[in-house]
This record gives C-alpha cells, sequence and structure tokens, in this order.
C-alpha cells in the first residue's frame, strides 16, 4: 500500500536527500524542509521504495502538499 507523505506546515524545500526508486526503511530522511532558519526532516513512516518525490529544491510547500509517495 502507497503512503503518501505530506507537509505539516509552510516551508521551503532545502534539500531533496532521497530519489525515485531509492529503497528506504522506517526514520529514513527524504527531504528536508526549512523554516524561520530550522531544518526539519521528512521522514518516511514506513519500509518501502521512493515511488515519487513530488518537490524540488527551492519549492514552497504548503501544509498538506504531497512531498513523497514510498509504496
Amino acid at each position: 500500500m502507497a503512503e503518501e507523505i505530506r507537509a505539516e506546515m509552510v516551508a521551503n524545500v532545502w534539500k531533496v536527500v532521497a530519489s525515485t526508486g531509492d529503497d528506504v526503511a522506517e526514520g529514513d530522511t527524504l527531504v528536508i524542509l526549512e523554516s524561520m532558519k530550522m531544518e526539519i526532516p521528512v521522514i518516511a513512516e514506513s519500509d518501502g521504495t521512493v515511488q515519487q518525490i513530488a518537490v524540488n529544491e527551492g519549492d514552497v510547500v504548503q501544509e498538506g502538499d504531497l512531498i513523497a509517495v514510498v509504496a
């Protein structure tokens, strides 16, 4: 079952760590967001393969925006 990972706040995409096709484990960092000079890691909530990274470095995400899909 695919897991959609969504932004929990308005932030800038500082760094994309994972790529489509990467195998990830629960707790691995997929993307790092930046908000108010703080770095916020977006992590995989389960083991799987990255199906999609929906953001690029420099993008601005709003609360609820899709960041990645892991299945």
